[in-house]
C-alpha cells in the first residue's frame, strides 16, 4: 500500500523538520513544496530529499495538506487554497489539511472545512530554531493535535511514526497550552539575559558570565529533572524569607523597572511553589 500523498505550502524549519523525517519513514509521498519563492522551495526540496518546488497554484491534488507557513498567513493561505480547489474535483475521502500553529486550532481552516476538507492543528512542543538540532532532538517530542477525529487519527500514526508522544487537545485550550510551552522555553533565553545583564551591572566581569551560564543552568536542569519543580526550587523563597524578596525587589526595581516588575511576579509564583514542598 502507497503512502499518502503530502503538500506542502511553506517550507520553513517546522516544514523541512518533518517532511524530512517523514520521508525517512516513507509515512507520505511528498509531491509539491511551496514557498515565498521558488528559490526557497527549491532549496527545502533538496534538504528534505523529496517534493517539487511549484507555486501554490499549481499544486496537484493530494490526500495530505500541510500549512506550516507562518501563524499569521495560516488564514489567508487557507482562503486562497479553498479558491483554488473548489471548482476542482470532489475526493473520497476528502482531504486532510492541518496547520502547525500552537496557539490556534484548526477554525482557521474555515474555508476547506466549508468544502468537506477534514481539518485539524498539530503542534509540537520543540524549539525549531535549527533544523539539525530540531531533527536530532525530535524523537520523543511530546505533540497537541486538535481538530476532527478521523484527521486526528491520520496525524497520530505519522507523527508516532517519526518518535512523537501524541495526546489529544480541545480547541479552547490551546491558548492556555501554547502559553505554557513559551513558559517553559521561550521565557527562559529572556531570563538569563536579565540575570547576565544584572551581573554585568553589579560588576562581574564579562569573562565569567559565561561560566555562570553553564553551570547555574545545568545544574538547575539537572534538580528540576531529577527533583521536580518544588523540590529544586532554592533562594529566598524556598526559605520563606520575604523580607529579603522585598529587600531584593526595591534593588530590582532601581535598576530596572520591567525586571523589577517580573522579579515580583515571579516571587509571588515561587512562594506558591514553595508551599507545596513537604514539611521538612
Amino acid at each position: 500500500m502507497l503512502p499518502p500523498t503530502l503538500n506542502l505550502i511553506g517550507a520553513g524549519r517546522v516544514g523541512q523538520t518533518l517532511a524530512r523525517l517523514w520521508k525517512q519513514q516513507h509515512s507520505f509521498t511528498l509531491q509539491g513544496v511551496a514557498c515565498r519563492t521558488l528559490t526557497s522551495a527549491q532549496a527545502a526540496c533538496g534538504f528534505i530529499g523529496a517534493g517539487t518546488p511549484m507555486a501554490l497554484a499549481d499544486m496537484p491534488p493530494a490526500q495530505v495538506w500541510m500549512l506550516a507557513v507562518p501563524d499569521s498567513a495560516i488564514a489567508t493561505v487557507a482562503q486562497q487554497l479553498a479558491q483554488q480547489v473548489q471548482s476542482g474535483p470532489a475526493s473520497a475521502p476528502p482531504p486532510v489539511v492541518f496547520h502547525c500553529a500552537g496557539a490556534t486550532g484548526s477554525e482557521l481552516l474555515q474555508p476547506l472545512a466549508d468544502l468537506g476538507w477534514r481539518t485539524a492543528s498539530a503542534h509540537c512542543i520543540l524549539s525549531f530554531a535549527n533544523v539539525e538540532l530540531a531533527l536530532a532532538q525530535f524523537s520523543g517530542t511530546v505533540c497537541a493535535l486538535e481538530g476532527e477525529a478521523s484527521a486526528r487519527a491520520l496525524l497520530q500514526a505519522a507523527f508516532t511514526a517519526i518518535g512523537a508522544q501524541c495526546f489529544t487537545l480541545q480547541r479552547e485550550d490551546k491558548l492556555l497550552y501554547h502559553a505554557a510551552a513559551v513558559f517553559a522555553t521561550n521565557f527562559l533565553p529572556v531570563l538569563q539575559h536579565v540575570a547576565e545583564s544584572a551581573w554585568a551591572a553589579s560588576g562581574v566581569p564579562a569573562e565569567l558570565l559565561p561560566s555562570l551560564r553553564e553551570r547555574l543552568l545545568t545544574n538547575a536542569v539537572h534538580n528540576l529533572l531529577t527533583l521536580g519543580p518544588a523540590d529544586a526550587l532554592t533562594g529566598p523563597a524556598a526559605r520563606g524569607d520575604t523580607a529579603h524578596i522585598a529587600r531584593q525587589s526595591s534593588a530590582v526595581h532601581h535598576w530596572q523597572t520591567e525586571a523589577g516588575a517580573a522579579y515580583d511576579a515571579l516571587s509571588t509564583l515561587a512562594l506558591q511553589l514553595a508551599q507545596l514542598r513537604p514539611p521538612a
